[in-house]
């Protein structure tokens, strides 16, 4: 092991501890020792330590998603950079998805030499100390679900949800966008049970085509970030759309996503719809204080929270009666089958990846946030009723 090598295990074990003295010891060792060898080993380390979470069910998009909320803007672009840098290790086949991730996070590397000070915008010590943090950060991740191979491995077949240029998938978003863009809930809520309803046929379109889940190659997944605040509500948005499209979510708090489980045209279901909704119930959540103060009240955590739990309750029914509508209008005696093949299929996926998934149910914290997330989901219908609590199913 080289001085520079110790010097930075010294730097990251102490990062680890509580003494924030020690830490700044070591980090000063790391200061004065020569930069280049010092760069060299926070690369060789950032590297090496990203290569290993690949088999371990990492996705690029993943880890840079949890650097975003765990590192500095700066320590989080360097571990981009260090995805980069592995990027030219990987083994071959290296599937597209990995390169799309790897695309999509903006990651990029220029060459070795002086890469850390290319980072540091003329402050060395600060970005020493960033980098220490992402070796920190990723050499202290556990093992988590692999919903795809690892570049390297057999089957790096990129699974293809929908073509992403697809007439059906315009007419979605352009439904989606005007159920964003509107300031009456009743059209939104149409606009949004219309795609809903598009989505759904595909998605029997391609059941009844593949003949069931063994056909198909069985389920796959995909994650989505849940940010703070109110990451229960927004955890709860995502399971209600999944359910509507036949699919099975695991909310993992501590890691700040809800894992997706389900067959490629439900999934790319799950992800459009989620984030249109999830600006939709955020624009009603925002209406909803105004109305509130107007009344002679105020803004609290209990209402906002009550007002998302009760919209994606209410939305979850909506988009539920949409794809039951689908159902009910194909006559053909293949579909139930296929489709009850399908969910089974699904929740043994869920039950082989989160075998220790807990649930728990729903607090609502202010009566008043809960009937105007209500109304604001679901003003549309004439008798919308209180919907039942549903449990939340949280893994780790």
């Amino acid at each position: 092991m080289s001085p520079a090598e110790r010097l930075l295990d010294a730097a990251v074990a102490t990062a680890r501890g509580t003494d924030v003295r020690a830490a700044e010891r070591a980090l000063d060792g790391l200061v004065v020792a020569d930069g280049a060898a010092v760069d060299a080993a926070l690369l060789a380390r950032l590297t090496r330590d990203v290569g290993r979470l690949w088999s371990r069910g990492w996705q690029p998009a993943d880890l840079d998603r949890l650097a975003t909320r765990r590192l500095t803007p700066r320590g989080a672009r360097l571990l981009r950079d260090a995805m980069a840098a592995q990027r030219r290790t990987l083994p071959a086949p290296v599937p597209a998805w990995f390169d799309d991730q790897l695309t999509g996070t903006g990651a990029r590397w220029d060459d070795d030499a002086g890469w850390l000070d290319r980072r540091a915008d003329g402050d060395r010590i600060t970005a020493l100390r960033d980098a220490v943090n992402a070796v920190v950060l990723v050499a202290g991740l556990p093992p988590i679900a692999a919903l795809r191979p690892p570049p390297g491995s057999a089957g790096t077949a990129r699974v293809t949800a929908l073509p992403s240029g697809s007439r059906m998938l315009d007419r979605v978003r352009a439904l989606l966008a005007k159920a964003e863009s509107t300031g009456y809930p009743a059209e939104a809520e149409a606009f949004t049970a219309k795609a809903q309803e598009l989505m759904a046929r595909h998605s029997i379109d391609a059941a009844l085509l593949d003949g069931g889940a063994e056909r198909s190659g069985g389920p796959g997944g995909v994650r989505i970030g849940v940010d703070a605040p109110y990451a229960a509500a927004k955890a709860l948005l995502i399971q209600e759309v999944a359910a509507a499209n036949r699919c099975e979510s695991v909310w993992s708090d501590d890691l700040g996503f809800a894992t997706v489980l389900g067959f490629p045209a439900d999934l790319a279901a799950v992800e459009l719809l989620h984030t249109s909704l999830l600006v939709q119930a955020t624009a009603a959540m925002l209406r909803g204080r105004g109305e509130r103060g107007r009344a002679g009240g105020r803004r609290t955590k209990g209402f906002d929270e009550s007002f998302l739990n009760a919209f994606a309750l209410r939305i979850g029914d909506r988009l539920r009666a949409a794809s039951a509508a689908a159902v009910g209008e194909l006559a053909d005696d293949r579909l139930l089958p296929v489709l009850a093949a399908r969910s089974d299929a699904v929740r043994e996926r869920v039950d082989q990846l989160f075998p220790g998934t807990t649930r728990h149910r729903l607090q609502v914290r202010d009566e008043q946030g809960w009937v105007s997330g209500t109304s604001a989901a679901d003003r549309a219908l004439l008798d919308p009723g209180r919907p039942a609590r549903r449990p939340l199913r949280g893994g780790r």
